[in-house]
């Protein structure tokens, strides 16, 4: 008779054959070698250990039932292949290195999509090191319990173009982080309880959108990156004294409409323009019950600043020079304290708005008078 042939171990076969007190202890990075290229790794239910890596395509499926822990060790999973798919796994237990970027997943590869994950205790959430198009979406993301700026980035993307971080919810961690990193997409994320929102360095043409953004330190920030498209976010409950809604430096032709800022120490900070080019637009925004809506520093105008609505701020615009805010064009926009009239019924006040208020400079100088704000003595101060 002819010997009859030996079974082949694949993933599969082993989860059914280890006892389920052996499976737990079982590191991952067995059950992804015996996984052929561009099948799914289906796992059962419980804890793998980790860290473990990924250097084939693959997909790998927790169906919501499975923790793969670190151990306290570096990056608990590391992907280093294309076309990569992780998605209804808990990963937590990375290590607590900010030098080396210890995470819950490190992608160095295209194409990649991390989906439907929770990832808590860990340092950094998701990291993108020169990586293209890969996905972040739909996962539950925070750092370990530490003062804000001992915590890692929910987000970090170096050197990686037409990614996209879609529809996260992420709380109690550092920031977003786009560093050296073009035409990405920030769509539909939910962040609260953190330093700093978004942060995108030379990271131009990238669209930040639909996003909602509540008790964090900052909001979003643009430092040379030219060309972003800021619109339909929600930006709110920001009381950080030393913090902005929006804030912009040094960057030209960025695009900010039909956001909404409630509730922030100031709405938005900008630089004055450089070069002619280095404008932003300002359109179909509400700012409301800010400290200050807007404040520009630097000695000359050039933004445009067309139809928003200003309602129930403390102070509606801020300068360092008496030319910053005069210098810009303001056209169309709705104040809720213009004292003029609308004679010709054409829906725009006959006189332009003008704004007085000789005591903001006190406390704008000197932090420490902000608490006699609205006070009569300050008043005073204006009406004389």
């Amino acid at each position: 008779m002819a010997p009859r042939p030996r079974p082949i171990l694949t993933a599969a076969l082993l989860l059914a054959l280890l006892p389920a007190a052996v499976r737990a202890a079982a590191p991952l990075q067995l059950f992804i070698d015996l996984t052929a290229p561009g099948k799914t790794l289906n796992l059962m239910p419980g804890t793998y250990a980790g860290p473990a890596v990924i250097d084939k395509p693959m997909v790998l499926d927790g169906r919501g039932e499975v923790t793969i822990d670190g151990g306290g060790q570096g990056t608990v999973l590391t992907i280093e292949a294309d076309g990569v798919i992780v998605r209804g796994c808990r990963l937590t237990g990375s290590g607590n290195s900010h030098d080396k970027v210890d995470a819950a997943v490190l992608i160095t590869a295209d194409d990649v999509t991390i989906a439907d994950n929770r990832i808590d205790d860990v340092l950094f959430g998701v990291h993108i090191s020169a990586g293209n198009r890969n996905t972040v979406e739909s996962n539950s993301i925070t750092s370990r319990p530490a003062p804000v700026t001992l915590r890692g980035d929910a987000v970090r993307i170096w050197y990686g173009r037409g990614n996209r971080i879609i529809a996260n919810d992420i709380h109690d961690v550092r920031d977003i982080v786009l560093t050296n990193s073009p035409h990405n997409l920030i769509r539909g994320n939910k962040m609260r309880d953190s330093r700093m929102g978004m942060e995108l360095i030379y990271s131009p043409g990238t669209e930040i959108a639909d996003n909602d953004l509540s008790g964090n330190d900052h909001g979003i920030v643009g430092i040379y990156s030219d060309s972003l498209y800021i619109h339909h976010n929600h930006i709110a409950h920001q009381p950080n004294l030393h913090g902005s809604a929006l804030a912009v430096k040094g960057s030209s032709q960025i695009v900010m409409e039909y956001n909404g800022i409630l509730d922030c120490a100031v709405g938005l900070t900008a630089n004055s323009p450089t070069f002619p080019e280095n404008i932003l637009y300002v359109r179909h925004n509400t700012f409301a019950y800010n400290d200050i809506a807007m404040f520009f520093y630097g000695e000359k105008g050039g933004h445009v600043i067309r139809d928003n609505v200003f309602a129930g701020n403390f102070q509606q615009v801020a300068v360092t020079g008496p030319t910053s805010a005069r210098g810009n064009d303001w056209q169309g926009n709705m104040w809720q304290d213009y004292r003029g009239f609308d004679l010709d019924g054409d829906g725009f006040g006959d006189t332009p708005y003008a704004l007085f208020l000789y005591s903001e400079r006190v406390w704008l100088d000197r932090p420490m008078a902000r608490f006699f704000r609205a006070s009569p003595v300050l008043e005073v101060v204006d009406f004389v």
